[in-house]
């Protein structure tokens, strides 16, 4: 190789790794934009929960407090009964959560390792069930769940969510990427199928189950339409109701609570953003599990 073929190869190179660079921060750049547009909400919360009202209203925000009130949230817990908020939507929460592992558990075993007629048919059904919000249904649910007399109950507030199609999708694409060799093997092994769920694929497809059980808490923690519906007065009310309920306790008055709602909010989202950051790795893994079949 002559001496200007090897100048050519060794420009095309520092071209190529100069592109690299700029490829490189540019990614850089635009994951830094994405993170301070998600973690910016966030951090807004909570500097203005120990803000006084007052600096809220500054027309020149101000990104740091110039004196930290943390009293906004004694007097938060003061105005509202937070504490039996958190134990309503504690209990709606465990309630929706188990029976949808429960349900999604078994269904998602009979749509991928069960024979039946009309397999595909009702999977197609399940499929379209995740098509339809609530607001569609609610009026014939509240019209059964009043019928019952199941109102302002926490039987009323989780039965509408017992069962998960989004939970049964996951949990089916999941089992099936497991070959059917594990599967006889349990039989030859004498496991019926409680045995083989409970202890050849639900271990088998551990990333999976925390992905779609984070989710599906998140989803009934921050739960506001139904029960704002099903849940008449203060006994059956919930934190989302009850951060409700905390602004309007100032309507029609000429000064607003915006840093006592803001310190309400923190305290609803701490449980969601604790259990995010505990199982965070087991999230992505879980997605990518299921979109593999």
């Amino acid at each position: 190789m002559d001496k200007h073929a090897l100048a050519d190869v060794n420009a095309r190179n520092e071209s190529a790794k100069r592109m690299r660079k700029i490829k490189a921060v540019v990614q850089w750049v635009l994951a830094i934009i994405v993170l301070l547009i998600i973690i910016f909400p966030i951090y807004w919360m909570l500097v203005s929960s120990v803000k006084s009202q007052e600096e809220i209203l500054l027309p020149v925000p101000t990104l740091w407090p110039r004196e930290f009130h943390f009293e906004n949230y004694i007097n938060v817990l003061n105005r509202g009964n937070f504490a039996k908020y958190y134990w309503n939507t504690a209990v709606m929460t465990a309630g929706i959560l188990i029976s949808q592992v429960v349900t999604g558990i078994f269904a998602g075993y009979g749509f991928s390792k069960g024979k039946f007629k009309g397999q595909g048919l009702c999977f197609v059904i399940v499929l379209g069930a995740l098509m339809i919000p609530i607001q569609v249904t609610f009026i014939p649910l509240y019209i059964m769940i009043a019928n019952w007399g199941l109102s302002d109950t926490f039987l009323g507030l989780i039965l509408p969510d017992v069962v998960s199609p989004y939970y049964i999708f996951m949990l089916r694409q999941s089992f099936m990427a497991i070959d059917d060799s594990y599967v006889d093997a349990a039989k030859v092994d004498g496991l019926g199928r409680i045995g083989i769920i409970t202890k050849v694929l639900a271990p088998m497809c551990k990333s999976t189950l925390f992905t779609v059980t984070l989710v599906t808490f998140t989803n009934g923690w921050n739960n506001y339409f139904w029960p704002k519906i099903i849940a008449r007065g203060e006994k059956r009310r919930v934190l989302t109701i009850g951060l409700a309920y905390l602004q309007n306790t100032f309507a029609g008055n000429e000064t607003m609570n915006n840093h006592e709602i803001m310190a309400g909010a923190v305290l609803a989202v701490v449980p969601v953003i604790i259990l995010f950051f505990i199982f965070q790795k087991y999230m992505l893994t879980g997605y990518s599990k299921a979109a593999m079949k």
